[in-house]
């Protein structure tokens, strides 16, 4: 059993924390037995390391099950060693390294999707975490990051997106210009997101076409240049006294409209 906090291999693990170790190193934190789950379910291939506590591995023995049909060992560490790797102040019992495996835009094209969501400027990594767990709960074909967005490897949007990042093909660090032009080649109807936009039950016809979804930045929505390539501004309508609605529950809305047009 992993005893000491301080031992090179839990700092190595802790380091995840940090995007410059995250892009240097090619790996990222996973953590609590949910997500891990999903990582052995549908890419045990990108697990590095896994480490639980005795006490989780007893609470979670569809875990250690799933993990020794795929061939993935599991190193029992103390508390204290788990609460000095995991990003969280009350960890799961569970934390893996996983390696990075981001999509080429070109390929989430080149499959003839039907629904695309595209992160433009979205910073807080629980929006855009829950914003991947609702494409893929809708059955979106792919998730796209600009540049401009949070890291997808940030462990606060990994946890947000309860293994649903493990689901679909995600392509990050994209110019939305060049997401748009892709999108059109590929005869994609692309919908802005913007509070200025056509109310979200006047344009249902269009959501019933491939369309590609782009939702802006959380306070200040899409850049004018950055709305203008696209083909239609969309927004959803607030009947009661809210001042306005958070961005990961507008493109749920959003996603799920397009998702129930696609299937009528």
């Amino acid at each position: 059993m992993l005893e000491n906090p301080r031992s090179p291999r839990v700092r190595a693990v802790a380091k995840l924390r940090k995007k410059q170790e995250r892009t240097a190193s090619g790996l990222f934190l996973l953590e609590g037995p949910q997500s891990v789950a999903e990582a052995l379910g549908f890419r045990p291939h990108l697990l590095v390391e896994m480490y639980a506590t005795p006490t989780a591995f007893e609470r979670h023995l569809e875990v250690a099950e799933a993990a020794m049909e795929v061939g993935v060992g599991i190193e029992f560490v103390s508390e204290g060693v788990l609460e000095a790797m995991a990003d969280t102040v009350t960890p799961q019992g569970f934390v893996a390294v996983c390696r990075q495996f981001p999509t080429a835009v070109k390929e989430i094209f080149a499959a003839s999707p039907t629904l695309i969501v595209v992160l433009e400027e979205v910073r807080d990594p629980g929006n855009a975490g829950t914003i991947v767990r609702a494409a893929d709960a809708a059955g979106a074909d792919a998730v796209i990051f600009t540049g401009r967005s949070v890291d997808l490897y940030n462990p606060k949007l990994v946890r947000s997106t309860t293994g649903s990042i493990f689901h679909l093909p995600i392509a990050v660090d994209v110019e939305l210009s060049d997401v748009v032009a892709r999108a059109r080649e590929a005869g994609l109807t692309v919908l802005a997101a913007d509070l200025s936009g056509e109310e979200l039950t006047t344009v249902l016809p269009l959501l019933k076409r491939p369309t590609a979804w782009v939702f802006g930045n959380e306070a200040r929505g899409l850049s004018p240049e950055h709305s203008v390539l696209c083909d239609h501004a969309v927004r959803v309508p607030i009947y009661g006294h809210a001042e306005s609605m958070n961005l990961a529950t507008a493109a749920s809305v959003c996603v799920y409209q397009s998702a129930f047009a696609q299937r009528i």
